[in-house]
């Protein structure tokens, strides 16, 4: 159990020098955790009640407009649910991978054949919100509101209720929330270690397993890590190779994160 103590909430140390064995199947020495995010139709916009139009990861770094809606955002956010998703799943289903999908239920809830397309595939849908915005100022009280719609929503568009949960841009009360409401085996707002870790929530013991934002496609956006595709892959390589060569002696995870549109 992660050791955050009540007089500072924050645990500096984790597992320390010595990892334990999370025992992955098969004996395997590296666990390589893939994630697509899909994200469009809950991004922000006036068509959703929002002030302004999205300004985070549209690639092509159009600003956020007030007041009116974005019509290049909007279309950048389009590609990823009309092509790109698409492409990326055929690629998955030709190497035979499974994925974690991070959905946002809003937009999961106007693309049904996409939904199920995953399903069939036999991806996991993972919750990645009611909504894809910043939830560090949304009061507790419309979070939760939030967390329930994107449950009930997400339950009635696959067959299935989502176990694992991913806000992307939590607040301080959005794990609170999450064991409040039940039935999540996990969470990944975490990007504070390389293997999964236990915290205790309310008395309950919760599952956190890490995301990354370094071995992650978002840094195509505006251009300020990523250029190319061989800068993508020669990243995202030397990060396995690092990590497959640490599991000699100790069990690694890797993360790696996509988004359809970038």
């Amino acid at each position: 159990m992660a050791r955050a103590r009540e007089e500072y909430p924050r645990d500096l140390v984790g597992y320390g020098a010595k990892l334990p064995d999370p025992q992955w199947p098969s004996g395997a020495r590296l666990a390589l955790q893939i994630a697509l995010n899909y994200e469009a139709g809950g991004e922000l916009s006036v068509l959703h009640g929002d002030a302004t139009s999205e300004g985070m990861l549209t690639d092509s770094g159009f600003p956020a407009v007030r007041g009116m809606r974005s019509m290049l955002v909007e279309s950048s956010f389009e590609y990823g649910s009309r092509r790109g998703v698409w492409r990326v799943l055929r690629m998955f289903e030709e190497r035979k991978i499974k994925v974690s999908v991070f959905a946002v239920a809003m937009g999961f809830s106007r693309t049904p054949e996409v939904a199920r397309a995953m399903v069939e595939a036999g991806h996991e849908i993972v919750s990645h919100g009611w909504r894809w915005i910043d939830y560090q100022h949304v009061p507790a009280a419309v979070e939760r509101k939030h967390i329930r719609l994107a449950v009930e929503t997400i339950t009635k568009v696959t067959g299935r209720r989502p176990l694992g949960w991913m806000t992307g841009r939590p607040s301080p009360n959005t794990r609170r929330l999450l064991v409040e409401e039940g039935g999540f085996l996990y969470d990944r707002d975490a990007l504070n270690d390389e293997l999964p870790y236990w915290v205790e929530v309310e008395g309950k013991p919760h599952l956190v397993i890490p995301y990354s934002y370094e071995t992650n496609d978002n840094r195509f956006d505006g251009n300020v890590g990523f250029s190319t595709a061989a800068d993508f892959f020669t990243y995202m390589k030397d990060a396995f190779d690092v990590l497959y060569a640490e599991s000699a002696t100790e069990p690694k995870m890797m993360s790696l994160g996509l988004h359809d549109r970038l």
